[in-house]
């Protein structure tokens, strides 16, 4: 992997909780103008920037990109956000608290560098990718990128674990971190360190070079869209301002803002699943078409979460039940059709259902595991959803075995937990 340091832009210290945000796509345009109410200093302002005109403003509005390039520049002439004065990587580690059911009772600590990422290796297949992207969602980022010349956000990627990375960045995590901060309302910890010393910045930059691909963990959308707007400026050979650019393949709009993880550290959480009706089916009808695939086991009324792949928990009536799946109904040497996710929308989603397109049908919806098995038995119980269906949260391994096969999992597949903050650095193409 061809990786690079970069001048990263970021708030200073006493800032930070102020600038720094959730990505832009976890949350729409009134509950980002809620979360930054009374905050100038919220990149709301630039990466959800339709919040700086009145309620119900299309996203898309020419005048909503014109006004992220606007506070980009405030943001820099402030000093809300500054740039490094020579090219760094950075140490960015994140901590899901004991007091978090996520945590298994102890604090868990992922730690990721952040790099500029080559946008080559995501063209040429290198930096991988199991899920298909929306044309519409990829220009959206596109225009963003375009007009800032900039990354605001970080993708989110996974790399086969080395031992002598994990050494570095242990030497880097004893000094004292840039920023460090609970951040709320997810309640996860965030903690930065900034990598000066010239030896480990030139020793991170030979190790990625031996390792052969990366995983996009979360940010496709922003990956293929930081990757085309790289290409474009390449191929035009000037920004989308009309500035000419120079064609040496070392400029910074050949690279885009990443966070890279090993893969033995990173939590793939569960995402469910909750359908409005049974499809003209009793509960009876329903219980009983479930056991031509599945063991059916009444669990009663207390909360049962799957024990293992191919055991699923289904909500129904003030009920919970566990299905396992019989053996010889799904094919273990095909790496999407051993998926869980698979598996559920192929013998109950749409065999009994009716379910064809997970993502057009308006009966379904789906539920982070982050919201716990509660969630969906508040939105059945409301009257709101008819059934729930709880899966096992896929494996990091599985994600790599389809990507490295070059399919593409199925929709609403992985949940990863924490997101990344955005917000602690930026990348600048210029």
């Amino acid at each position: 992997m061809n990786i690079k340091p970069f001048r990263g832009y970021r708030p200073p210290k006493e800032l930070v909780e102020q600038v720094s945000s959730r990505p832009y796509d976890v949350l729409n345009s009134e509950e980002a103008r809620q979360e930054a109410a009374g905050n100038e200093k919220s990149l709301y302002h630039i990466i959800k920037p339709e919040i700086n005109f009145e309620p119900g403003t299309d996203e898309h509005d020419s005048r909503v990109y014109g006004a992220a390039v606007e506070q980009f520049a405030k943001f820099k002439k402030e000093g809300w956000l500054v740039q490094d004065q020579e090219e760094k990587y950075y140490v960015y580690a994140q901590t899901i608290l004991a007091s978090n059911p996520l945590s298994g009772g102890k604090d868990k600590t992922q730690y990721g560098l952040v790099v500029g990422a080559w946008v080559d290796d995501y063209l040429e297949g290198r930096i991988k990718k199991h899920e298909l992207t929306r044309r519409d969602k990829e220009e959206d980022r596109m225009k963003h990128v375009r007009v800032l010349n900039a990354n605001m956000e970080p993708v989110f990627f996974a790399y086969p674990h080395r031992d002598d990375l994990d050494k570095i960045i242990a030497e880097v995590c004893k000094s004292e971190p840039e920023y460090d901060f609970v951040a709320a309302p997810e309640g996860f910890k965030h903690t930065f360190w900034v990598i000066s010393d010239r030896d480990k910045i030139e020793a991170i930059t030979k190790i990625f070079a031996e390792i052969p691909a990366m995983y996009i963990a979360d940010g496709h959308h922003r990956s293929a869209a930081a990757a085309l707007v790289g290409a474009e400026i390449k191929a035009n050979g000037k920004m989308a301002n009309g500035e000419t650019v120079t064609k040496t393949g070392k400029e910074e709009y050949n690279y885009f803002l990443a966070v890279c993880f090993p893969d033995n550290q990173l939590n793939v959480i569960d995402y469910n699943r909750v359908v409005r009706d049974l499809n003209g089916l009793s509960s009876e009808q329903f219980l009983d078409a479930l056991r031509e695939n599945f063991d059916v086991e009444d669990k009663g009324t207390e909360i049962y979460k799957p024990k293992a792949l191919h055991n699923f928990s289904l909500y129904l009536d003030g009920r919970w039940y566990s299905l396992t799946a019989k053996t010889g109904r799904y094919n273990d040497a095909d790496p999407i059709g051993v998926l869980d996710v698979t598996i559920s929308s192929n013998l109950i989603l749409d065999k009994i259902l009716g379910i064809k397109d997970l993502r057009s049908d308006k009966r379904i919806d789906f539920v982070g595991g982050i919201r716990g098995l509660g969630e969906l038995k508040h939105r059945v119980d409301s009257g709101e959803m008819r059934v729930a269906l709880a899966l096992y949260p896929v494996t990091m391994q599985q994600i790599i075995n389809i990507a490295d096969s070059g399919n593409i999992m199925p929709p609403k597949t992985t949940w990863f937990e924490p997101k990344l903050r955005s917000g602690l650095v930026v990348h600048e193409l210029k």
